[in-house]
């Protein structure tokens, strides 16, 4: 079976093909990671997951969607993160970190509290964009980033990264996907503007390759980069799969790994087809189309389901989200499912 063979990633190799999905916690204080995120991520790498990656991570503090989401643009984010990815590497599985910029949907509350946007009264900042377009009705206009922004965001990557690096992580990944920054510049519907950064294809793309060039600096190969994409906009007049051929291609080019392939998230009137692996055609299409090894995320429950993708050759890797909420050990009941053998930590070999 394909789901329990190891992949090799740059210059680390997973256990198995079964990554933890980047969950936001909005559980953070100033952007520093705490207990809850230690069990979380830690209590995954138990269950026997080979990719345990963190929710989205900040480059910084106006980036966070949420005033409790975390970052990694201190050091005192850095040590507790380090803290963090001692325990997942112990585990037998390997750290990665999201890396993030929120763009026009920052300064957010909570899910739980109506994640409604925040003003300056209540802990709340002006967001930054491509545009002066408001995510939707009630949104703060976000403040069109001019060449200073622009520099200072890819700058803020690049820092991140040297930062994920003396963390100990092992894998980073750019988040370019879900309506945040660098998806805003990706899609037409967001990204308006008339310079070198708007318009074409090659300019709307232009901001994400050069974080991925900045983030590449510091984080040279064979070290893994990955990054996520949505694939298409679910929208007419959006960001669509054409295009997310066309820039994977450029992606691989510029030293990216693997593209985590997901979809949606730019614009709230999105009509989205949800079922059972929705997006996994996506990652079919690119790593077919693109010549790169692709992650498929999405409505994947099930080890059949899982190993079913895998084996048609749809993609390298897939990602759990809410089964792992649901059950952090899913990789054990998948293996055991399948008939593959998975090394149970020592505490907990009497059960298996």
């Amino acid at each position: 079976m394909t789901l329990f063979q190891p992949l090799p990633l740059g210059d680390v190799v997973l256990r198995n093909r079964i990554a933890v999905s980047p969950m936001c916690e909005y559980s953070a204080v100033d952007g520093v990671p705490n207990d809850w995120h230690l069990v979380h991520l830690g209590s995954r790498a138990v269950g026997g997951a080979a990719l345990v990656l963190t929710e989205a991570t900040s480059v910084s503090p106006e980036g966070r969607i949420s005033p409790a989401d975390t970052g990694l643009w201190n050091e005192v984010q850095t040590a507790a993160w380090a803290r963090i990815v001692e325990f997942v590497r112990g585990q037998g599985a390997v750290a990665g970190v999201q890396l993030a910029h929120a763009g026009r949907k920052a300064s957010t509350d909570l899910p739980w509290l109506g994640g409604k946007p925040l003003d300056a009264a209540h802990g709340g900042w002006t967001p930054v964009a491509p545009s002066a377009l408001a995510f939707a009705d009630g949104h703060a206009v976000p403040q069109a980033l001019d060449r200073a922004g622009l520099t200072k965001v890819v700058d803020d990557f690049r820092a991140a990264a040297l930062r994920a690096k003396a963390a100990g992580f092992g894998v980073i990944e750019i988040h370019a996907a879900h309506g945040y920054l660098l998806h805003e510049f990706l899609s037409p519907l967001s990204n308006r503007r008339e310079d070198g950064y708007g318009g074409s294809l090659e300019n709307r793309a232009r901001l994400l390759r050069e974080v991925v060039a900045a983030v590449r600096e510091v984080w040279p190969r064979p070290a893994p980069l990955l990054v996520r994409v949505s694939a298409t906009d679910w929208a007419e007049g959006g960001w669509d799969i054409d295009e997310c051929v066309e820039l994977a291609r450029w992606l691989k080019h510029d030293g990216v790994d693997l593209i985590d392939t997901s979809s949606g998230g730019l614009v709230p009137h999105a009509k989205v087809p949800v079922e059972p692996g929705y997006q996994v055609p996506f990652a079919a299409r690119i790593r077919r189309e693109a010549g790169i090894a692709t992650g498929a995320v999405g409505l994947i429950t099930g080890a059949a389901q899982a190993e079913a993708i895998l084996a048609r050759g749809e993609a390298d890797l897939v990602l759990f989200a809410r089964e792992l909420l649901r059950d952090p050990y899913f990789p054990r009941r998948a293996a055991a499912e399948l008939g593959a053998a998975i090394e149970a930590p020592p505490q907990y070999r009497r059960a298996w």
